[in-house]
């Protein structure tokens, strides 16, 4: 049984719920959510662009960030947690009225089912987005994994950009530190994206930052002093990876988006943007995952 939208979050609840591990319910704005409880984590999941917003480990604080200021409502997109950026990264090449990082992140999706292990929970999601096909597969553990897959239905090559868009949550984000990036070049997006080359040094924030890294499989670690903890992306089938932070200026500049809220997240982004758009051969299939896991200091 797979869930429609013309289903209520009820309806869906009684289809796929799990007594004491997952519940469905109408969300903010009227968006079917799913609330998930492990003996490992608690999560949050909406139907509407298949978006994570949740992830907590228990004994921890959450890992993801989302802002006070997002706007649930469809047509747009949910500000934080994990955004599905799919066919395209950033605006259309072409058309300026095409929404910005695709429809994926603004599309209800398919519910296709829910697996359960002992200390996870697993939730399989799919979407159609001419001329592919998309499963979306999320898992609630001891850590977070998402893993896309995109399967080309014409018959010539097709070629798209994808992103799992992962807003973290940190103390102070002047003082976070991101390693796994040394030596690697990057497309500078603040500065009129030159191309450069990442020194043999953490990145940290001192001002708007927004970086393409360009042909690296990578994981990234973030160290977070404040809270007192690291992060870590580890990812496959992605040779992109962004790094994000809107700084001031920015942040005031958007309407669903705090003020303040820069200094409480970071992006690292498990991509295949630009120059490592994906060329699928007719009925091929490409699979990106990102796994997001914590550590104490």
């Amino acid at each position: 049984m797979r869930y429609h939208q013309a289903m209520d979050a009820q309806e869906v609840d009684k289809r796929f719920g799990v007594p004491g591990v997952l519940t469905f319910e109408s969300g903010p704005g009227g968006l079917t959510r799913a609330s998930v409880t492990t003996a490992s984590c608690s999560g949050q999941m909406y139907l509407y662009g298949a978006h994570v917003t949740g992830f907590q480990p228990v004994g921890h604080k959450p890992v993801l960030f989302v802002s006070d200021a997002t706007m649930y409502q469809r047509g747009k997109a949910i500000r934080g947690g994990v955004p599905v950026c799919f066919p395209w990264f950033g605006p259309h090449p072409s058309d300026k009225a095409a929404p910005s990082h695709g429809p994926a992140r603004i599309t209800d999706w398919e519910l296709a089912g829910v697996d359960r292990e002992e200390d996870a929970l697993s939730l399989n999601l799919s979407a159609a987005f001419d001329p592919y096909q998309v499963d979306y597969r999320v898992t609630f553990g001891h850590e977070l994994s998402m893993a896309l897959a995109v399967r080309n239905t014409s018959e010539s090559t097709a070629t798209f950009e994808s992103a799992l868009h992962t807003y973290l949550a940190v103390g102070d984000a002047r003082q976070v530190g991101i390693t796994g990036l040394s030596g690697v070049e990057y497309l500078d997006k603040v500065d009129g994206t030159k191309r450069k080359t990442q020194p043999d040094q953490p990145i940290t924030f001192t001002g708007e930052t927004d970086r393409v890294y360009v042909d690296t499989g990578s994981a990234c670690v973030l160290t977070d002093p404040v809270i007192g903890r690291q992060i870590t992306v580890d990812k496959s089938g992605s040779r992109s990876t962004v790094i994000w932070n809107p700084w001031v200026d920015k942040a005031a500049a958007m309407g669903d988006f705090g003020n303040e809220e820069w200094l409480e997240m970071a992006c690292i982004e498990t991509a295949n943007a630009g120059p490592n758009a994906v060329a699928l051969a007719p009925g091929g299939v490409h699979e990106m995952s990102a796994t997001v896991t914590l550590r104490d200091l």
